[in-house]
């Protein structure tokens, strides 16, 4: 069924506390999305983040990222004074996220209202902590340690806690036992105030599309918990991590960091950690975009402690076998493929073998040829299509950036020849809902026509990304009127 729909991360919502929140404006995005015609929310991946702050970089596959917890629903419980609350320091910014302040503010107040809280008084705590102990327990404990720590990776441990030592284990658990139920708190409110957002999305019509990193942080309770699910040698340290081979856009190739997976491994297990973390992901979301499909195919192995991702290879990864697996055991299991960049005959098999839709973007098809893949009049219906992604900059950014030949090159496709850069903005917004794709998702910044200042991520680069934020207001019925217009005029109600 045709269908739009909206990117906007979780924390570039609007809020009273420096980064966006399960708060009533989100709920109140929802509310926009239906008066906008829309009928799906992306967002980007939850879980906790670390250094760089990126959501591709989190601490655990399964976890929540506290951050995102709202906090006047602890005001709401009595857990917290609104006082207290805006007596910390978030930021001076409506416009992006200081994350520094962030973290020293959000993990004082959520102590408070942790030490404020009785679990006893809630039989609903106990279920949460029995159904998800298989990846709650050993979470809890990394983020205890962790923080005993200092901060500091898993690799730097002492020896019986880097190799998880029974008697050094048990010891912390009884050690730690305050902070290890802190953070048990922490995950409790997040999945309990997510899926109460969820369901009102839901029940408004709006399907949520979550993200999946491929690979999980090299720095993660999952690489310290189950070392056996990762290229390691037998002092648990990383005998290949992940990255790309130089091209055209990076001479020394990306190198990336990421453990691999020893897939051999996964196969004697019937992919058994997939197959819990894809029914995780299906209760999180409606619909998941899986990032770096082509991984699945074949993945670059680069050798442990390159300084660049120079002299890598590339490896065979499970193919078709690990998502026969995962539809047949997954009920209901609705992916979206991220296939972007260079795709080889067997990456472009895999897709097509796996019946998923995978990306189109109209940034990457305006490269002096009528050849391209990514023009909207070469589409398949099987596809979803985007304006831009969260990794490029919006498109009037990208459009201001164009030689004045490309420039022409686009002005001619969406006949916006002598009209304004952002009428020229709408006018790529509408080769993407106009298309054949069975999905449109355009990026709220272009929506709003922004420039670069409103960009999410740039790859490779640390320090600016994940930072902007929607302000209030910043949505008028105007703009919410055009993308109902064209939802409706283009078939996508």
């Amino acid at each position: 069924m045709r269908a739009s729909g909206v990117l906007l991360p979780i924390s570039s919502i609007p809020s009273n506390y420096g980064i966006g929140c399960f708060s009533k404006e989100a709920y109140a995005f929802i509310d926009q999305l239906v008066r906008g015609g829309q009928k799906y929310w992306q967002i980007l991946p939850l879980g906790p983040t670390g250094y760089g702050d990126s959501p591709y970089q989190s601490f655990s596959t399964f976890a929540g990222n506290p951050y995102f917890i709202d906090l006047e629903v602890f005001i709401r419980e009595g857990l917290l004074f609104e006082r207290e609350c805006h007596e910390c320091d978030w930021g001076g910014s409506e416009s992006y996220v200081d994350y520094g302040k962030v973290y020293e503010s959000r993990f004082r107040i959520l102590k408070l209202a942790f030490s404020r809280w009785h679990s006893g008084n809630d039989p609903e705590y106990r279920k949460f902590i029995d159904f998800n102990a298989d990846w709650l327990d050993d979470y809890c404990l990394y983020m205890a340690v962790k923080n005993d720590q200092g901060g500091s990776s898993w690799y730097e441990w002492p020896e019986k806690l880097r190799n998880r030592d029974e008697d050094a284990i048990r010891a912390e658990k009884e050690r730690l036992s305050e902070e290890i139920a802190f953070y048990k708190f922490l995950q409790y409110w997040f999945y309990k105030q997510w899926y109460w957002l969820k369901s009102y999305a839901n029940n408004c019509g709006i399907q949520i599309i979550g993200d999946v990193p491929i690979y999980v942080a090299a720095d993660s309770a999952d690489t310290w918990a189950s070392p056996e699910l990762f290229q390691f040698d037998k002092k648990r340290m990383p005998v290949s991590v992940a990255g790309c081979p130089p091209d055209a856009f990076a001479a020394t190739g990306q190198l990336w960091g990421n453990p691999v997976y020893n897939w051999e491994y996964h196969r004697s297990t019937g992919y058994e950690w997939w197959t819990r973390r894809m029914a995780h992901c299906m209760k999180l979301y409606d619909l998941v975009r899986i990032d770096h499909f082509r991984g699945f195919d074949e993945y670059y192995a680069i050798p442990y402690g390159d300084p660049t991702a120079e002299f890598g290879k590339w490896e065979k990864g499970p193919g078709m076998e690990l998502f026969n697996v995962l539809n047949e055991k997954i009920e209901g299991l609705n992916v979206i493929a991220e296939d972007l960049g260079f795709l080889t005959k067997t990456v472009i098999e895999l897709v097509h073998n796996s019946g998923y839709p995978g990306m189109k973007v109209l940034q990457f098809a305006f490269d002096g040829t009528w050849d391209n893949n990514y023009l909207p009049h070469k589409y398949e219906k099987n596809c979803v299509c985007y304006t831009g992604t969260h990794d490029n900059e919006t498109t009037l950014g990208w459009y201001r950036n164009l030689s004045d030949y490309d420039k022409k090159l686009v002005q001619a496709y969406i006949d916006c020849r002598d009209r304004s850069d952002t009428e020229c903005v709408w006018g790529l917004i509408r080769a993407a809902i106009s298309s054949v794709a069975d999905l449109a998702v355009i990026p709220i910044q272009d929506y709003l026509c922004l420039g670069n200042e409103a960009r999410m991520n740039a790859p490779s680069t640390l320090g600016n990304n994940w930072k902007w934020r929607l302000t209030r207001g910043q949505i008028t019925e105007d703009v919410l009127g055009r993308m109902l217009a064209l939802s409706r005029l283009y078939g996508r109600l």
